[in-house]
């Protein structure tokens, strides 16, 4: 079975995310109405050994001069440095403005290779083709693109929509299960925000998903890109509604920043899994959402094998989380920006969230 959702609103061009199995030897066949020429492949080197090969012999039997670049594995690619490398390759290889890139890998390879789709010539086409469950459900749709710095994580960056997201699902039975449980933190999240019955599903039936039941995978990534599209296609630039998406991600960034963004330590995917459980504490600790409410979401994640409690994780200092936080994007002149919620499915945007309070909550988290 394929399924495309439709991504449209705002000001960018609409464009599909194609969600079923046996894609990625499609690749060429979906890539050849949108360019014509060149393309190169910009992936990890796992992602190049597993499935870099495929890739290649599609696009070039759809007959397209392709080649491939690769960068190394890890939360580390998205530098400055990774960037400057990848665009001297698209230099290179004398990509036009009427080529294409293709982001082939998880979150990182499509936040650096959209980014260098970005900037190269002030802009070409490029084609998500997601190998992780995070980036298939998040990342890989709503055009946001970025590398890191040591002040924070996502700080420099653009938006740039995909022409098209292909989303494989029979590339997923590639991944370490620990990189399956984290692209479920942000499935579950979705639940969380916007839709409790979606909650219940994958709380039920739907959590064979968390374990590679590829029907179960197929409906969730579907249902995930359909909310997701739905708030992107309102607020493309997260002026708003959108920053929604970002449900236990300020602190969970905040966490990962203190932990050197060390993946070995804690994934992206059980740092918003952590921060998701954080977010529905506080809220019920100020009275926003019910005790019982926080316990719901935070039992999902357990189910799912996902960090919930901070004082787990490792040692911290409320302070010094705090002040991460105050750099979020979505903070205003240092002020602290949530997104709390008063009850599963119903998550809002907090402004001007008092700082005494988060460190008092977390140091009742554990936080020294």
């Amino acid at each position: 079975m394929i399924t495309t959702v439709p991504v449209s609103g705002g000001d960018f061009r609409p464009y599909d995310v194609v969600v079923g199995r046996g894609l990625l030897a499609r690749l060429g066949e979906y890539v050849a109405p949108l360019a014509k020429g060149r393309t190169v492949i910009v992936t990890d080197e796992t992602v190049a050994a597993l499935h870099g090969g495929q890739a290649l012999r599609a696009l070039k039997a759809a007959g397209f001069m392709a080649d491939l670049v690769a960068v190394p594995a890890g939360e580390a690619s998205k530098s400055f440095s990774e960037l400057e490398r990848v665009l001297d390759q698209l230099l290179a290889r004398g990509l036009d403005r009427k080529d294409v890139v293709v982001a082939l890998g998880g979150g990182v390879v499509g936040d650096l290779a959209g980014l260098a789709a970005a900037l190269y010539m002030r802009g070409i086409d490029f084609v998500q083709v997601p190998t992780t469950l995070l980036a298939q459900v998040d990342s890989a749709v709503g055009g946001k693109t970025a590398i890191d710095t040591p002040r924070g994580k996502n700080l420099v960056g653009a938006f740039h929509q995909p022409r098209l997201v292909l989303a494989d699902i029979d590339v997923l039975a590639t991944l370490p299960e620990r990189q399956l449980r984290s692209g479920w933190a942000e499935v579950l999240k979705h639940g969380l925000i916007c839709d409790a019955a979606f909650l219940d599903w994958l709380s039920g039936e739907g959590a064979a998903g968390a374990s590679g039941d590829p029907e179960a995978l197929h409906r969730a990534v579907v249902r995930s890109v359909e909310i997701k599209s739905a708030i992107v296609g309102e607020d493309e630039r997260e002026a708003g509604r959108r920053a929604l998406l970002n449900l236990g991600h300020t602190f969970g960034h905040a966490i990962e920043a203190e932990l050197g963004f060390d993946e070995t330590k804690l994934t992206h995917g059980e740092a918003v899994a952590l921060g998701c459980a954080m977010a529905f504490r506080f809220s019920a600790t100020n009275g926003l959402c019910s005790a019982d409410d926080a316990a719901k979401a935070e039992q999902a994640f357990v189910s799912a094998g996902l960090p919930v409690r901070l004082d787990a994780v490792g040692p911290f200092k409320a302070e010094a989380l705090v002040e991460r936080m105050a750099g979020d994007k979505k903070a205003e002149g240092g002020r602290l920006t949530l997104i709390l919620a008063h009850g599963v499915g119903d998550a809002f945007v907090a402004k001007d969230v008092d700082r005494a309070a988060v460190i008092d909550f977390l140091k009742v988290e554990g936080a020294a």
